[in-house]
């Protein structure tokens, strides 16, 4: 299999970084960014030199990119922000995973489960019972457990320093869609994300071997107390087959999520002949297997027709590792940043902590922008109030 490359990217971006005119937004959510090329920011099917895409998908957004390259094939609404579920823990494990040796043991307390919110999908973790990381890792990617999320999140300096750490991160990376409430991903108010950023956040953590890992591990065996184990399967469909979907072949991950509010989303990601292909469709119409299935549809269309599309596109490189930052479009003014927006958490070593005002500006743009967007379009609004955060039967 051929892992994502670390190769520089020939070009980037141009990031729109002020408010759009109200008079210009529109159901479909006119993007504020444009970060990874302007056709990106455009509303509608992009695709050049390619036809054949898939004529039944319902989702209010979608993206198809080359892992190794980063050109984006063909993209749907890629920067409209949406409530993104679980297919955040993305993000949380690009922030964390590194920070603990996976054979470290931590035995688990009541105020390490306490925050966690009611309804969420868990994983099954006990108070008292000693797990390893890579257990909790193993219930984050698996069950997409949010007690496994809190625990780690605890274990990282509490949940406050864990969200700006991602907030930060998500700067770093360019996903300037991305607001980080929570980091779990469960529905709370202002928790957005896009389809462009939540492929950023896969195709990063697809360089590192313990997120490939984790991502593709369709089943495992989890302490149950004492000697007992119980058996876990990774929730994702098309890895393991489940609810009546053939497994995809050649699948290598990597998220999916659900809330009542954000529907299915999911970021899968795929090797044929060679060739890595990730594909993110976010809130299609249909509940079930629709988020699969146009996976599923997007991926065959990459592996055929994809070869003779001409990319729309970029995705961008971290500012830590090379990339080029993104900077304001001609003609455009930079907007203030929203009113308690989250902040970079202060010190730490790891070189994207310490990209300095930049990441934090680019942070700001993006949040600046969301904030005026939020007030106008009730449809890129995040959920409100506690909903079940897993996958729907």
């Amino acid at each position: 299999m051929r892992e994502c490359s670390r190769l520089s990217r020939r070009a980037v971006l141009g990031l729109t970084a002020a408010a759009l005119p109200l008079s210009t937004a529109t159901g479909a959510a006119a993007a504020a960014t444009a970060v990874g090329g302007e056709r990106l920011a455009r509303t509608g099917v992009q695709v050049r030199g390619a036809s054949g895409l898939p004529a039944k998908l319902t989702a209010r957004s979608w993206l198809v990119a080359d892992c190794a390259s980063g050109e984006v094939l063909a993209s749907f609404d890629a920067h409209r922000r949406l409530a993104p579920a679980s297919t955040l823990k993305m993000l949380f494990a690009d922030t964390v995973l590194k920070k603990f040796d996976r054979a470290l043991r931590y035995t688990v307390t009541d105020a390490d489960l306490a925050d966690v919110p009611a309804g969420s999908s868990l994983v099954g973790i006990k108070p008292g019972l000693t797990y390893t990381v890579e257990q909790l890792w193993q219930g984050v990617f698996l069950r997409s457990g949010n007690d496994a999320v809190h625990v780690l999140s605890h274990m990282n300096g509490g949940i406050a320093k864990t969200v700006a750490e991602m907030q930060a991160r998500a700067a770093d990376l360019q996903a300037l869609d991305t607001h980080v409430v929570s980091p779990d991903g469960f529905d709370h108010k202002g928790q957005l994300s896009s389809a462009y950023d939540l492929t950023l956040f896969a195709r990063h953590g697809l360089r590192d071997a313990d997120f490939r890992g984790y991502c593709g591990t369709r089943t495992a065996d989890f302490p149950a107390g004492g000697k007992k184990t119980f058996q876990i399967q990774n929730t994702d469909r098309l890895l393991t087959g489940a609810w009546g979907l053939k497994t995809y072949d050649g699948l290598i991950g990597v998220k999916n999520g659900y809330t009542s509010h954000a529907g299915n989303t999911f970021t899968g990601a795929a090797t044929r002949g060679g060739r890595t292909l990730l594909v993110t469709v976010m809130h299609p119409d249909s509940g079930g297997n629709a988020v699969y299935e146009h996976t599923a549809a997007l991926l065959d269309w990459g592996f055929t027709h994809g070869r003779s599309a001409q990319p729309v596109g970029m995705l961008v490189e971290p500012l830590s590792e090379g990339g080029a930052s993104a900077s304001p479009a001609p003609g455009r003014k930079t907007v203030q940043a929203a009113a308690g927006a989250p902040k970079p958490a202060s010190g730490g070593g790891s070189a994207w902590e310490v990209t300095g005002g930049a990441a934090g500006a680019l942070a700001v743009l993006g949040l600046g922008a969301w904030a005026l967007r939020r007030r106008r379009t009730r449809a890129e609004t995040a959920a409100r109030g506690d909903e079940t955060d897993g996958v729907r039967p």
